[in-house]
């Protein structure tokens, strides 16, 4: 007779192959991928029905056809998401171009309005704390993207609301500060438990970690041309600024721990941190990443809470991507949407992917190092495309950080709750702060692999060498198929820039300045760099610099600066920082001008050459003769306009002229000859493009780099006057960067 506790005998079941292999799919995938479809129909993206069909073509997969339908259900929900929220009404447009006095909640990124019901961006962010404002400035529309690789303001304020939250439709331009009273309420106390005793640098970061405010840290600089944001960005720790999972689950972590340390019940200790979510987020505040990890999070404790274990994390991913998109439907075209949802995608595959590391190397270990390499990878595209640049030392930097940050995260949280008493405990996170600021700096030091746009085949060739990396983890594939097709996808992204080099002429819009490129193979030259006249707005760090990695331009074979002006010139000191450049050409070397001697500074930094040019001098690469008209070098004159640099452009019979601001009697002494382009001379300036140039060159085509501007830029005696030649006119204010290809 068999023991009492001898183990039972296997049961058997008799199944078919269909019923073994089907349930695996959550119903939740089908319905988020209708969800995703529907708003892309309702954007107009034909291939949103794709997407609809893919959530389909799961469930029918997975054996359960009638799951398929929610597929459809959420094409519905998607599609009338988005619908409804492109039909709220714009509250705001009785008052653009109009000069206003506002009144109402500054939050460190928008100004609430309680009559009328709205949001405003603000332009400059006012240097003020989130609290009761009022503003005054004139109300114009945003701008959207007028430059490769540029910000697109108007799509990402689109992004911004909802059906819940008003969209921000306005902005507030040349804002200034009438009266500000800084925030109360429980906001305004941990706020002040954040910054409590700590330096401006360390609370500045604080206010980042723990409730997602970046305008502070965003003015912080590690040194001349060296700023905060951009090292946290080349070091790849971004993220750890915007509030997400990670915050979640360190503030989770600790709140567990200490219900644990009280001896709370197991089961409690679950819902206990599943009910500090919801105050917690209305603390923080609403945005893509730390909603979808509140979702997530919550989804995981309530299943830990009542039993049931943690749940499918692709049914879960799922089910937060519908819940956030549902009220929220542009979000799904938001960089942070793409980036958290990505990244933990990404991280799904830790338990494959630690299982192909040595088995005697810790598990932490494992899983630490797959983590942030998985979500580096998973979210490639997204960051090459929209930042130009991958970071090369975010695994070292991350696995730093991350310790810091397990200490810091709850110690800050502590530190709010506290208010002004936190200087208790501020000493110890200023060293932590003062630490990780330390981390940034080292490692943002470090080289970046810059990158150019991704196109529809790059998006193609990285999901197919995706889908080959999951099937290898997964041990579908074998590794050499996997690497074969890594490399093969790699060549045939890289095949069409060899084979078709770019040869154009890029007139970047930089607003109210100057910015040329001149493109060939074996010649790439920037004319000027843009600059911002009474503003500490960087146009070379955050216009110039992010379109040459958009267009791919890794390098310069030189930099012009025409003339001591700030809009032709302020740019090109972060130019000159970020890429690396053969030459420095100057007119006249000036030693009185601030902005001048600043960039001639930056070049001895650097160890760029600087070239005083002179009328004649050329040089030539794949049939592009770039040539000097002016200046003549004999003799200064004191206006800085009349003694620009001018260049002739000339490629197998096609001519162009790009003239500085010099002004009308000296263009009619440069002897440009026929043309084809006429870049006009000080962005439509009465004084420039006169008719003896205009009679001379008879360009059929002529291009004014203008902003908005309050000098009557461009004058319309230069429109009338370019109308008479029959030379068509293009605008930079109006068409934004204009790409004209050289032949």
């Amino acid at each position: 007779m068999p023991g009492r506790h001898a183990a039972p005998a296997p049961r058997t079941a008799s199944l078919s192959p269909t019923r073994a292999t089907s349930g695996r799919l959550a119903w939740s995938v089908p319905l988020a991928c209708g969800v995703i479809g529907g708003i892309l129909l309702g954007l107009g993206m034909g291939w949103g029905l794709v997407v609809v069909g893919l959530g389909a073509a799961l469930a029918v997969l997975d054996g359960r056809a009638a799951v398929a339908l929610l597929a459809l259900v959420g094409a519905g929900l998607g599609l009338g998401s988005e619908r409804l929220n492109a039909a709220q009404p714009d509250r705001m447009a009785p008052w653009v171009g109009a000069q206003v006095t506002l009144t109402g909640d500054w939050d460190g990124q928008f100004l609430s309005l309680e009559d009328p019901p709205a949001r405003v961006a603000v332009s400059p962010k006012p240097r003020v704390p989130p609290g009761r404002v009022v503003l005054s400035g004139r109300l114009v529309r945003p701008e959207g993207q007028d430059v490769p690789g540029g910000f697109d303001q108007a799509a990402w304020l689109r992004g911004q609301g909802g059906l819940l939250v008003p969209t921000p439709t306005t902005v507030l331009v040349g804002a200034r500060v009438r009266q500000s009273t800084p925030e109360g309420g429980l906001r305004g106390w941990f706020r002040r438990g954040l910054t409590a005793g700590l330096g401006q640098r360390e609370a500045a970061l604080m206010q980042a970690v723990e409730l997602g405010d970046r305008g502070d840290i965003g003015r912080e600089d590690f040194g001349a041309g060296y700023s905060v944001r951009d090292a946290f960005a080349r070091s790849g720790l971004s993220h750890l600024m915007a509030l997400s999972g990670q915050n979640v689950a360190l503030l989770t972590g600790a709140v567990i721990w200490l219900l644990m340390w009280l001896r709370v019940p197991l089961g409690w200790r679950y819902a206990g941190a599943l009910l500090f979510l919801g105050p917690y987020l209305l603390l923080v505040g609403v945005s893509p990443s730390i909603f979808r990890a509140v979702l997530m999070g919550g989804a995981v404790l309530l299943g830990y809470a009542i039993g049931r274990g943690r749940p499918d994390p692709y049914g879960v991913i799922a089910l937060a991507a519908t819940l956030c998109l549902l009220p929220f439907p542009l979000w799904l075209l938001d960089v942070g949407f793409q980036l958290s949802f990505l990244a933990v995608l990404g991280l799904t595959l830790s338990g494959q992917a630690a299982a192909r590391l040595p088995g005697r190397w810790p598990l932490w270990l494992r899983l630490a190092l797959v983590a942030t390499v998985l979500a580096e990878l998973a979210t490639l595209p997204v960051i090459a495309g929209n930042f130009g640049q991958l970071p090369l030392v975010g695994l070292p930097a991350n696995l730093i950080a991350g310790v810091i940050m397990a200490a810091l995260v709850p110690l800050g949280f502590v530190a709010g709750l506290l208010g002004p008493l936190a200087v208790a405990v501020n000493w110890l996170n200023g060293l932590l702060a003062a630490a990780l600021l330390g981390v940034v700096e080292v490692f943002g030091r470090a080289p970046v692999l810059t990158w150019g746009e991704v196109g529809p085949a790059g998006v193609v060739a990285y999901t197919v060498t995706a889908l080959a990396g999951v099937l290898w983890l997964r041990g579908r594939l074998r590794a050499p198929v996997a690497l074969g097709t890594l490399l093969a996808c790699a060549l045939l992204t890289v095949l069409p820039g060899l084979l078709k080099p770019a040869r154009e002429l890029v007139f970047l819009d930089v607003g109210q300045g100057d910015s040329t490129l001149v493109r060939a193979p074996g010649l790439t030259v920037l004319v000027d760099g843009g600059g911002s006249v009474g503003s500490d707005y960087d146009v070379g760090g955050r216009t110039v610099v992010p379109a040459l990695r958009a267009l791919g331009v890794r390098s310069l074979s030189a930099v012009v600066a025409t003339h001591a002006d700030t809009d032709h010139v302020e740019g090109l000191s972060s130019v000159l920082r970020a890429l690396p450049v053969g030459e420095l050409w100057i007119g006249q070397r000036k030693t009185d001008d601030p902005v001048l001697t600043t960039l001639l500074t930056v070049a001895r930094e650097e160890g760029v050459p600087v070239r005083e040019v002179r009328r004649g001098d050329t040089v030539t690469a794949s049939g592009v003769t770039l040539t000097v008209l002016w200046p003549a070098g004999q003799g200064w004159s004191p206006k800085d306009n009349e003694n620009s640099v001018a260049l002739r452009v000339e490629s197998r019979g096609f001519r162009a002229a790009l003239l500085g601001d010099l002004p009308a009697p000296v263009e009619a002494r440069l002897g440009v000859g026929d043309l084809d382009l006429l870049k006009a001379a000080h962005h439509g300036s009465r004084h420039s493009t006169g008719t003896a140039i205009l009679r001379e060159s008879t360009p059929a085509d002529v291009l004014i780099s203008v902003g908005r501007n309050t000098y009557g830029h461009p004058h319309p005696d230069v429109l009338s006057r370019a109308g008479e030649v029959g030379a068509r006119v293009w605008r930079t204010d109006r068409l934004g960067t204009v790409r004209w290809p050289l032949p």
